[in-house]
């Protein structure tokens, strides 16, 4: 996947900037003992408790890996929670997780926070996502849609309300736009994309705290339109119709080849797992756990969570850096244009 330089007026030139859930639900305990068999050795974690929690993109997947992890090690407490990528970075910053779960980069300030804090934190890229843009299934005539149209649409200065007054050849029908609030990092991915800023959007939108309640709304609207990660979509294609989106080159439809090769511009982006590295050195659970996530069993509990694995090679390159203990950020501010292979292997 090619990496995209993001241009945000307040000075960032961040890869990837992502959406933050804007609900903080509690985390649910998840001590089950049932699940796939994996290959972490069995290990005594008596009194051993591993928090996760972070962005609603990335929680299936910590799900997934979870359950696997599980099988293997029955009886062990794992909290999983979906916060949002900010709320996430918040609990992580006061020393109440041990991973934090992102669906961008880590940003400059809360490095500085984190440093304040003597938290050291080594950066875990997990997987690839795309943020789909979708309507009801009975849209059949919005055949794709360029970035320019989505800004006409969504910037805070929109007096966008009929679908005609972005495109006249549109139907004259009241737009119902769903989409994720502050909390997501999808949010902010979206609109450092569309706006040029993360808070340059309109208010005037459905705003839902849960990506489950927009595909619903999306779902039961036949002029609706919203955005949602790809693996959101891939559980809900009877609900939902995914546009194609020009980024300059053409419609394109995501996908998961679409998604690697970086062709789905501006809207691929990989998902990432900040982890502590104190909690590394000092728990043997978490150590085990972000290593089995990082193992053989690395793309299966991706693809469980239907996102899209990266090649065992990369994970290979990752799994050296966390082995190694490798703190700070290297996709904060990564060179435009550099696959993740490249990123990595230089960092090396």
């Amino acid at each position: 996947m090619k990496l995209i330089q993001i241009a945000a007026i307040a000075g960032l030139a961040v890869l990837f900037a992502g959406l933050v859930i804007g609900c903080n639900p509690p985390a649910e305990p998840t001590t089950g003992e049932t699940g796939n068999p994996g290959s972490a050795a069995k290990a005594d974690y008596s009194g051993q408790k591993l928090d996760i929690d972070g962005s609603g993109t990335v929680y299936p997947i910590g799900a997934a890996f979870t359950e696997m992890f599980l099988g293997a090690n029955p009886g062990v407490e794992i909290t999983v929670g979906k916060a949002g990528t900010g709320a996430g970075m918040e609990k992580f910053e006061k020393g109440e997780t041990m991973i934090s779960n992102a669906s961008r980069p880590i940003k400059d300030s809360e490095m500085e926070k984190l440093a304040a804090a003597g938290i050291e934190f080594i950066e875990v890229p997990i997987a690839y996502d795309g943020i789909c843009i979708v309507v009801n299934p009975k849209n059949t005539w919005l055949k794709s849609i360029t970035i320019e149209q989505l800004n006409k649409m969504w910037n805070q200065d929109s007096k966008v309300k009929m679908w005609s007054d972005v495109d006249p050849s549109w139907p004259k029908e009241e737009i119902k736009l769903y989409g994720p609030t502050d909390a997501h990092g999808t949010y902010e991915y979206f609109n450092e994309v569309v706006n040029g800023k993360k808070d340059n959007v309109r208010s005037d939108y459905s705003q839902q705290a849960e990506y489950d309640t927009l595909i619903t709304g999306v779902a039961n609207e036949p002029n609706a339109l919203g955005y949602v990660g790809y693996a959101y979509v891939e559980q809900n294609m009877d609900k939902l119709r995914i546009i194609p989106v020009d980024g300059g080159k053409g419609p394109i439809s995501p996908s998961k080849d679409t998604i690697i090769d970086g062709t789905y511009a501006p809207f691929s982006r990989p998902l990432f797992m900040y982890v502590s590295k104190k909690a590394m050195d000092s728990s043997t659970l978490c150590k085990d756990f972000v290593m089995y996530c990082l193992g053989e069993n690395a793309a299966a509990g991706v693809e469980a969570a239907q996102y899209i694995p990266f090649p065992a090679q990369t994970y290979g390159l990752i799994k050296v850096r966390v082995e190694k203990g490798m703190t700070g950020s290297l996709f904060s501010k990564a060179e435009p244009g550099k696959t993740l292979d490249e990123v990595l292997a230089e960092a090396h």
